[in-house]
């Protein structure tokens, strides 16, 4: 009981303190930053449309993910930025932009679907075509995956990918994802049903996997 409090503490208190990288009058969410060596995991902006709207534009992006619409017409990269804040507040969710440390170069997104009740959250991610290939989004998802059990005190973290996406399994495999199964013609896109692979880890494998422990 006391962790799902905390968790839901967390995401209350979290938005009377904004971030300082969050410039004002903007309606980016007050989240921390996070990053590593390559990468700056930072909330979006508004500024951040257009690069948005380039990248998920892409319809092959758009084919292996199911929430991505094509076209992405003008105003939804806007919409999407806009609702970030109300998702956060509601503990609903969190959204990052995911970002080139040396370029401050815009490559995807990557967040969480919280489940306060379970102690839990789904992982979701995206990188630009033209990043594909070159680990960005395995380290954003390891940076995600030690903020959501380390500082979000999440009890386990899932996600899933369609079978015909192999690349975003290996991502799930290489931060220490469990395969837990497939879920056949779970989703209808583009006129026709897709399979969806499961994966998931709980606190005490990764707790594990990173002391080095089996």
């Amino acid at each position: 009981m006391s962790k799902v409090v905390d968790l839901h503490q967390y995401f209350r208190k979290r938005m009377f303190f904004p971030s300082p990288h969050v410039p004002e009058n903007d309606c980016a969410c007050c989240l921390p930053v996070l990053g590593s060596q390559r990468l700056i995991l930072r909330p979006f902006s508004l500024a951040d449309a257009p690069d948005v709207q380039r990248l998920a534009g892409d319809r092959d992006l758009a084919a292996m993910t199911g929430l991505i619409p094509h076209p992405y017409e003008d105003g939804m990269a806007e919409a999407w930025i806009r609702s970030h804040s109300d998702s956060f507040e509601r503990g609903k969710g969190l959204n990052y932009a995911v970002v080139l440390r040396d370029r401050q170069w815009l490559c995807g997104a990557i967040g969480f679907g919280i489940n306060i009740a379970n102690i839990n959250a789904e992982l979701g991610y995206w990188i630009g075509k033209p990043f594909w290939g070159q680990g960005y989004c395995t380290e954003a998802a390891q940076i995600l995956l030690r903020y959501g059990f380390t500082s979000l005190k999440l009890h386990r973290i899932h996600a899933s990918h369609f079978v015909k996406n192999p690349a975003s399994g290996r991502v799930m495999q290489k931060i220490g994802m469990t395969y837990e199964g497939c879920l056949r013609q779970h989703v209808w896109k583009w006129g026709q049903f897709e399979d969806v692979e499961q994966y998931g880890i709980l606190s005490s494998e990764w707790q594990s996997r990173r002391f080095g422990q089996k």
